[in-house]
């Protein structure tokens, strides 16, 4: 199960690190859209883009069905939920390290305390 989570959230972070397949996930946001539809503002061929949504559907981020001759595209934004977990974990980990610094910074150490 754990490999299984780690090579998901890999996927996911994958898919996250092109700047194109995230521009397909916040248009995605606002709708289901064609691949032609999808590939108009990255003036790119219909090839690239589906290269790009191969990536997105492996990792479960979007999800591509046939109606009549489009393939209409769909946002599962669920899919994000294990690295927004994984993102809200180290954020949690930071603040605190953050904070016990600048509890550090501010608040003198009584004189008989080493620092």
């Amino acid at each position: 199960m754990v490999e299984s989570s780690a090579a998901r959230l890999d996927s996911v972070f994958h898919a996250l690190s092109d700047p194109t397949r995230r521009a397909i996930l916040r248009n995605l946001t606002t709708g289901e859209r064609t691949i032609t539809e999808i590939a108009k503002p990255h003036r790119m061929t219909l090839a690239a883009v589906s290269k790009h949504l191969k990536v997105l559907e492996s990792a479960e981020l979007v999800a591509r069905e046939r109606r009549g001759s489009f393939h209409i595209v769909r946002l599962h934004a669920q899919s994000l939920k294990p690295a927004e977990e994984w993102i809200a974990f180290y954020s949690r980990f930071w603040n605190e390290r953050l904070d016990n610094l600048e509890k550090f910074l501010t608040d003198p150490p009584d004189k008989g305390e080493l620092p």
